[in-house]
């Protein structure tokens, strides 16, 4: 069992969703998220690879705000370039469930820790309906 959250909390407040740093794949899809630790966020894009190129579809960012976990996704192309949050449901202890009841979709963001090299993601609306998908830790 893995645990959910670290034991030495860092300064920036995000030791629990520290494991995010680093590059993950989508299982069966040259798809990708990339995030990195700069100050006191975790940053992130999100992007695909075709004919060796990079490219970007969102840029995602976490961040401590006062007591709760923001985190901002901003889609390219959309919502005028305004990046769309979501709050970690701390009492939710079985997903990382970054949630906005009041965005028309999705609702709910949620990544589970399957092992050190693999997560599952949720991309859920209102009604429960969305998709899923399993991501995988490169070397």
């Amino acid at each position: 069992m893995i645990p959910l959250f670290n034991s030495c909390a860092q300064e920036s407040g995000l030791g629990e969703v520290e494991f995010f740093i680093g590059t993950w794949k989508i299982e069966g899809r040259e798809t990708y998220e990339l995030w990195k630790k700069e100050g006191d966020k975790l940053v992130g894009e999100s992007y695909k690879m075709k004919d060796a190129q990079k490219q970007v579809s969102e840029t995602l960012e976490i961040k401590k705000n006062d007591d709760q976990i923001i985190y901002t996704a901003t889609v390219l192309n959309q919502n005028q370039g305004k990046g769309i949050p979501f709050v970690l449901n701390a009492k939710n202890k079985e997903w990382f469930s970054f949630e906005n009841m009041e965005h028309d979709f999705p609702n709910k963001i949620q990544y589970k820790i399957l092992s050190e090299t693999e997560l599952q993601v949720n991309v859920l609306g209102k009604d429960g309906k969305g998709f899923s998908y399993k991501m995988k830790k490169q070397k």
